[in-house]
């Protein structure tokens, strides 16, 4: 096997990685969304979130991981469309977000 082979092959491998851990952590925020707005007594809108952003970051314990914040949008009245954000390192929720609520 060439220098080169072995390369795409451990590139093959990082990707399906990150695919495969980005999956998990898309999960958990969508588990966490519903949840949240379960709680709340809003409506999940679409029933999925998007990936804002994806970085490295260091977790509490200083081992670097990927922060990713996913956005979301939810309604309070049924007439509307509001934004959340919920921001994981890693597989941890750290920061959950629903914008200003309508009084």
């Amino acid at each position: 096997m060439t220098a080169l082979e072995l390369f795409g092959l451990l590139l093959l491998a990082a990707l399906f990685w990150l695919w495969m851990d980005s999956l998990k952590a898309r999960e958990a925020c969508l588990r966490e969304s519903r949840a949240a707005c379960a709680a709340e007594g809003l409506l999940l809108l679409d029933d999925t979130v998007a990936v804002d952003s994806i970085r490295p970051a260091r977790d509490d314990e200083g081992r670097l991981r990927l922060k990713r914040v996913y956005k979301f949008e939810y309604s309070d009245t049924g007439n509307n469309r509001r934004t959340g954000a919920v921001t994981l390192v890693g597989d941890r929720v750290v920061t959950f977000y629903l914008g200003p609520q309508a009084v």
